[in-house]
Parts: C-alpha cells; structure tokens; sequence
C-alpha cells in the first residue's frame, strides 16, 4: 500500500483533511505525517477557529480532539526518528526539511502539498513524488472508485453530527468548488451511477 506524507497545508482545509484521511480509513493508502507536521496543524487549526468566533481555550480542546483522533485513528502514521536527515536536502526554504526528512523515514511514496515550489524535484530523493491534493486524490481515487464512494458517503452521514446534513452529492459538489477536485469527483460520481442503477 502506498504511504504518503502529508503536508500541513493539505491537513488544514477540514472537508480536504475528512476527505483525503477517508479515503484512507477505506485502506486505499497509508496517511504519514511526523510529530512537527502536527505541531504546525494544531497551531493553524486553533488559529482558523478563533478566526471563525470561538474562544481561544474552547479552540484548543478541539484541536486537541482532532489530533488525538487522527492519532488513535492512524497509530502507525506518525513518523519516528526522522531527525537525523533533517537539513540534508538543500530545500529553499529550511523549514520544511522535516516533511522530506519523515517522508524517507517513512517510506513513502509521496508527498502531498500545495507548496510545490519548496520541493525541488531535483532536490528529492529517488523514488519520492511531490504531489497537490487533487493530482494525489485523482490517483487514488482511481484505484478503488467503490472504497472512494464509501468514503464520501461517510463523510455525508458524519456531517450531520456538525449542523450541514450533506448528501453525497454535495459532498462531491464541495470538493469541487473548494479544492478543484473535478477529475476524483468525476470518478466518483460515475462510481455513485453505477451503485444507484444496481
């Protein structure tokens, strides 16, 4: 199973985040991420919900939650012992050695990110893709449209548990107009008209 490291700025976005870790509940990939990837993640969640109206302490306890539900979720995806090659890649920009460095580490196979730029292809180990979102999804998607469907209709039954009561179609409408995500719908949508015509 591939193993793919995920970047801060593809954890942040709450539907990107529920729908990439979804698809790997269905066992599609193998989610990594190291210690620092979720020290950046709990500092910009708490920033985005105090952002939207909460009170500070009440935006740490959430994002405590999140974090200690991917971790119980993912028990294996947190990278260990990355460190020691930290600093060895020659990135522009120093502070995001650590996402390479947990990567090797890792054994994945890519990294997922927006920030293409601060990972040089030529500055990547052999064998390591830098991928966005939704080329990563496209690709994963692809390779079980049926687990990707169960994926996002989980993503719908959950969404009433926060006050959206989502469809699965909406769902896939939101991936769209939020991520660019128009060839993993496209996918998922001929899977979902396949299941309805059965």
């Amino acid at each position: 199973m591939l193993g793919a490291l995920l970047d801060t700025c593809v954890l942040w976005p709450s539907l990107q985040r529920d729908f990439l870790l979804s698809l790997a509940v269905e066992g599609i990939y193998r989610p990594l991420w190291s210690a620092a990837v979720l020290e950046e993640l709990a500092e910009h969640e708490t920033q985005k919900l105090v952002r939207r109206g909460e009170e500070p302490a009440q935006a740490a306890v959430r994002t405590r939650h999140l974090l200690e539900q991917m971790r119980r979720r993912f028990n294996d995806a947190e990278v260990q012992g990355w460190e020691g090659l930290e600093g060895t890649f020659g990135l522009p920009d120093p502070d995001d050695e650590h996402v390479v460095a947990a990567a090797v580490v890792g054994g994945a196979g890519a990294i997922v990110t927006h920030n293409m730029d601060d990972f040089p292809a030529d500055r990547m180990p052999a064998g390591l893709k830098v991928l966005q979102p939704a080329v990563f999804a496209y690709h994963t998607v692809a390779l079980d449209p049926a687990s990707a469907l169960r994926a996002v209709e989980q993503i719908a039954a959950r969404s009433g548990q926060r006050g959206h009561s989502w469809t699965p179609a909406e769902v896939l409408d939101l991936l769209v107009a939020r991520y660019r995500m128009d060839d993993v719908v496209n996918v998922i949508r001929l899977a979902l008209k396949t299941s309805s015509g059965r």
